[in-house]
């Protein structure tokens, strides 16, 4: 065992071991090995069954660099640039204004369109026909590529069918066919993840929350007019079966190595496979746009579909750095100065990223 394996695995300990955390896994790569390899505590509570490297988690926002990253194998194929209007792919998305609108502006959250309707229900969010009528019918907060706003749910269904549009099939499938499965970790990276292997999750579970913060927010804050309260990331939420089997590419299903080894591939060769090459990777995490986020009222950073910057950290201070983090405490980077790649995935849904900080100063010594 390495003097850094050893360290993570108990940290990771710790963190299980204090009441902090359930269960988690800690994957890091560097220049495309596997240097970490770390699992602690349970996947599920009720049964003691133990968290294990290939043990799935619903991680909500994660999911996005995957939904980001197959949009670039795509443009690197050469079936869109990042420049096309999404409305030359998809011509019923340019109604109300929208035909401006790039692939460009949608990686980037420049979009404009970072709502869904206040009405919306979780199971309308797991009907793909649903949510696309609802974004040809969308009409633009502000002017493509003016502004920066997270469009939470929106991105994932504006790339999805762009996706569909330029292939013919569903993201899910050009996920296993061009990622996951190249990379061997079919079994452990998905959007739509098939009910018979829904077993093989971990639990999800809300950590203690102090509401406060909510009380104090102004009524009047864009984050709660792009959607309902009732689609807000919980545990019950993503322990839905409808949820866990839809393709909802704003999110998504991994293990810690799965999407760590999807990061490896982007900056490098990982057992043969490179997801895309230099040029590309140097376009796609180089800042696009940045500024105040519209929606969430915060500093933010992007390049084309990653966040630019450590989610424990900030842009300005770790710039070689892009990836996603999700809802709940989890997160997943590469840094293209070091040739790391790291994820760590957790069942226990925080309001916070301590697990990821305590862990990624032991890699990264920052």
């Amino acid at each position: 065992m390495s003097d850094l394996q050893q360290r993570v695995q108990e940290a990771a300990d710790r963190l299980v071991e204090s009441g902090d955390e359930r269960g988690l896994q800690v994957a890091v790569y560097r220049d495309g090995e596997q240097i970490v390899d770390v699992v602690a505590g349970v996947a599920d509570p009720g049964t003691g069954r133990p968290v294990t490297s290939d043990t799935p988690f619903y991680n909500f926002s994660i999911g996005k660099g995957a939904t980001a990253t197959v949009a670039h194998v795509l443009a690197e194929r050469g079936l869109f640039g990042y420049d096309t209007p999404v409305a030359e792919l998809w011509p019923e998305f340019g109604k109300h204004g929208k035909e401006g609108v790039t692939v460009r502006h949608v990686l980037s959250h420049t979009a404009g369109v970072p709502g869904v309707p206040l009405d919306t229900t979780p199971e309308d969010v797991c009907d793909w026909g649903t949510m696309v009528a609802a974004l040809e019918e969308a009409e633009l907060w502000w002017e493509p590529g003016t502004k920066v706003g997270y469009h939470a749910y929106t991105f994932g269904f504006l790339v999805g069918e762009i996706v569909r549009r330029v292939t013919g099939k569903p993201i899910s499938q050009v996920l296993l066919e061009e990622v996951s499965g190249p990379l061997g970790v079919a079994g452990e990276l998905y959007f739509g993840m098939p009910e018979a292997e829904h077993a093989r999750l971990a639990r999800l579970e809300d950590a203690p929350v102090d509401m406060s913060a909510f009380a104090e927010m102004p009524d009047d804050l864009p984050m709660f007019k792009a959607g309902p309260m009732t689609l807000m990331p919980t545990a019950a939420l993503g322990s839905r079966p409808d949820y866990l089997s839809a393709d909802i590419p704003a999110g998504g299903k991994t293990s810690a190595r799965a999407i760590a080894r999807m990061y490896a591939a982007l900056l490098g060769e990982v057992d043969g496979v490179r997801l895309i090459g230099p040029g590309r990777l140097r376009e796609a995490t180089a800042v696009v746009s940045s500024g105040m986020d519209e929606i969430f009222g915060m500093p933010s950073a992007w390049g084309l579909g990653y966040a630019i910057g450590d989610p424990t950290s900030t842009p300005e201070a770790t710039p070689t750095v892009f990836g996603v983090p999700g809802a709940g405490g989890s997160a997943a980077w590469a840094d293209t100065a070091t040739g790391l790649a790291f994820a760590l995935t957790k069942n226990r849904l925080t309001n916070d990223f301590a697990a990821v900080e305590a862990i990624s100063k032991l890699v990264t010594g920052r």
